[in-house]
């Protein structure tokens, strides 16, 4: 492989980091040296908004320096991000656009009559996943063009599995078909000669995880598995997912950024109902509590930050802000009514009644200096903010933008083709074409409120608009609004996400992760995860806390037999033990059966739920898969006594009943086996209980496993 001027001058323009280029590198040697293929393409695996599109417009350039002459390039299907590609596309080429060593087209926009001189050019076709586009490139390739079918083509897959991959099923047949994006682009690689096939995407599952074959209808189809696999190195300044999902013995900025949303809010902001809401009285009324709460954090977050960059002589910057609840374009014009009404109200104030905006003001001020204080950043004075947002207030600072169709999004890009920010304080309200892949700057509020039926990978977490460059200040004023079954979803796959990734680190082309469910007959058995429903999975990776969440005990009279049959079996395993401060071995049965009669003396609040068939089968699992028959079948148990921890811990419920010295020895038994930590908590009203014992269970997975998915329910599909 050899670098040459289109990869020089390319990264030398964009002054790439050293591990980007080598990113690069590897990526196209993979390409070369594998002969990547329909069945073997090349895979470039990289975060959620982590620069993947930089990536792949370095490749195609050192492609070029390889003897590749043609470049396609499948974006998500929209007019937008089709344009947004474009425009990166001619900014980082733009030099050899100017010598005529380069051409880009979009597909929808290819003359018929191109002339040799521009053929001979290296080209850059951007093509939609969409079948009007995708005919056009075959016919291009097929009939307009069919000397193209002879130059060393690079197809670029941005995306892989939104659109290009997986089945659906005919209902109507009850058989599988392939799908019809995924069958064009098939037809698309037969039209020319010679070929690489490059994948680049953040959500790989339905590529990596598929079974060897799929018949459909009358064939074969063998679904895409990489040849080899290249990790985009995070850049520096990237926020993602652990920055916003924490992990439970872990005291971090993500447990002040997300707010729980209740579900009776989202409904209101369905539809106009004068019943539960009056829109006059957006300022007091509790059924959009939350979302007031969110502009006014916005607001005030926007402004804290904007005094700050004035006090240390930075550059100014603007704030955005996302409402995403719903797909329906009256309800976007509903919650667009809302959103500015509480503007005018609080205009209104600015102008007539400080003191009463005051009080809001405050109450966002000290929720935002909480984070702010996390990180050592010390917000200005209260008076400067709040004569700053005044100040925004008065002078229309803040803009309120519905954007529900592809139409209004391509109008309201800029130059870089992301979304424009008009004004110091920018709040978008929108559907589905918010969430695809649109760059959006400064984002430091997310209003999200969208329920799929299904939380799917490759759909949920491309909704995390939030993701991407973001400075750590920025972030402590950031905050994510949300339901809590939502979150917990969301929560769910990132953790899916860290898991698969750890072992391509670890293991480079031999990751794997293990995907198990229970059978009909009650057996732990491996399953194939495109059949996986994320919304009921576990992940269990090395020395993963597990643990219930979110309860309240029943009452005394009612689990107090319960409670007591667990302490006697507990108090007769205690008695063969010399040393009862040490974990000692537990059948594994025994363990299922202390579980379930844990599980009949918790109940949980709206919004959370312990799957306690995951739990229990995870922890047999886990017992199960040890090569040590000695201990097969068997786990450790730690015991602690006379608990007090409080139920609410900053008004959230608490998720560390196991103290740093419990969890240290649970780890360090739990290398083979897991450790299951039972904790007897006395239950105190005044610690927001019911004066009632109860048992709380942690389990630890072992450090020597690879990572396993549980579900508890699969799809059929």
């Amino acid at each position: 492989m050899k670098t040459g001027d289109f990869f020089e001058e390319l990264t030398k323009k964009r002054k790439d980091s050293e591990g980007l280029k080598n990113c690069i590198k590897e990526t196209v040697e993979g390409l070369i040296e594998n002969d990547t293929d329909i069945n073997k393409p090349g895979m470039l695996l990289g975060r959620i908004q982590s620069g993947k599109t930089r990536a792949f417009i370095g490749v195609i350039a050192l492609a070029f320096d390889n003897d590749y002459d043609m470049a396609i390039i499948l974006t998500k299907g929209t007019k937008a991000l089709a344009k947004q590609t474009y425009i990166r596309l001619e900014k980082d080429f733009w030099e050899f656009i100017q010598d005529d060593k380069v051409k880009i087209f979009d597909i929808m926009h290819v003359p018929e009559n191109l002339p040799k001189y521009v053929l001979r050019q290296k080209l850059i076709m951007v093509v939609k996943k969409q079948k009007d586009n995708l005919k056009r490139i075959v016919k291009a390739l097929a009939d307009t063009y069919p000397d193209l079918s002879n130059k060393k083509l690079l197809i670029i897959d941005d995306e892989a599995d939104y659109a290009s991959i997986g089945f659906t099923k005919n209902k109507e047949k009850d058989e599988l078909e392939l799908k019809k994006i995924a069958g064009q682009i098939d037809i698309l690689r037969t039209k020319v000669n010679t070929s690489d096939f490059l994948q680049v995407t953040a959500t790989p599952y339905s590529l990596y995880l598929q079974p060897d074959e799929i018949e459909i209808k009358e064939y074969i189809f063998k679904p895409i598995r990489p040849a080899f696999t290249v990790l985009l190195p995070i850049y520096p300044g990237y926020v993602g997912g652990d920055h916003y999902f924490p992990k439970e013995d872990e005291e971090s900025l993500a447990n002040h950024i997300y707010e729980e949303v209740p579900l009776d809010e989202i409904l209101a902001l369905k539809k106009e109902d004068r019943r539960s809401f009056k829109l006059e009285e957006a300022l007091l009324s509790p059924r959009i509590r939350v979302m007031r709460k969110a502009i006014l954090n916005f607001i005030t977050g926007a402004c804290i930050r904007r005094t700050q960059l004035k006090e240390n002589k930075e550059k100014d910057k603007k704030y955005s802000f996302i409402i995403h609840t719903e797909q329906s374009r009256n309800s976007h014009s509903w919650q667009q009514n809302i959103v500015n009404k509480i503007k005018e109200l609080l205009v209104e104030a600015a102008f007539n009644d400080p003191s009463k905006l005051k009080s809001l003001i405050q109450e966002s001020y000290n929720d935002l200096s909480v984070s702010l204080d996390m990180i050592k950043n010390k917000p200005t004075a209260f008076e400067d903010v709040f004569l700053e947002v005044v100040n925004s207030l008065k002078e229309d600072y803040l803009i309120i933008t519905k954007v529900n169709s592809e139409n209004e999004v391509e109008k309201l890009l800029d130059e870089f083709g992301q979304l424009k920010l008009l004004t110091p304080l920018n709040i978008f309200i929108g559907g589905q074409i918010l969430d695809r892949g649109i760059t959006i700057d400064n984002l430091i509020g997310f209003y999200y409120g969208r329920r799929p039926n299904r939380y799917q990978q490759d759909t949920v977490l491309q909704h995390s608009r939030m993701y991407g460059n973001r400075e750590i200040p920025d972030l402590a004023v950031t905050r994510f609004y949300t339901a809590v079954t939502i979150y917990e979803a969301m929560k769910r796959i990132n953790e899916i996400d860290n898991a698969l990734r750890e072992t391509f680190e670890k293991k480079a082309q031999n990751a794997e992760v293990v995907f198990i469910h229970k059978d009909v007959t009650n057996r732990v058995i491996p399953c194939s995860p495109n059949k996986i429903l994320l919304s009921t999975t576990t992940t269990l990776t090395p020395h993963k806390r597990v643990l219930p969440i979110g309860f309240q005990t029943d009452y005394k009279s009612k689990i107090y037999k319960t409670v007591d049959k667990i302490d006697k079996i507990i108090d007769d395993l205690l008695k063969n033990e010399t040393n009862q401060d040490k974990p000692f071995l537990m059948d594994i049965e025994l363990a299922k059966m202390i579980i379930s009669e844990i599980s009949a003396t918790l109940i949980f609040e709206k919004g959370y739920e312990w799957d306690v068939r995951a739990f229990k089968a995870s922890m047999e699992y886990l017992s199960r898969c040890t090569t040590d028959k000695t201990i097969s079948g068997k786990i450790w148990c730690l015991v602690r006594k006379e608990r007090n921890i409080s139920r609410l811990r900053e008004n959230r419920f608490s998720n560390v009943p196991d103290s740093q010295d419990i969890v240290e020895m649970a780890r360090e038994y739990a290398q083979d086996i897991p450790t299951l930590t039972l904790l007897r908590q006395e239950g105190k009203e005044k610690f927001g209980w019911r004066n009632a014992p109860f048992w709380w269970p942690v389990m630890v997975v072992p450090k020597n496993i690879i990572p396993v998915i549980y579900s508890s329910e699969i799809a059929n599909r």
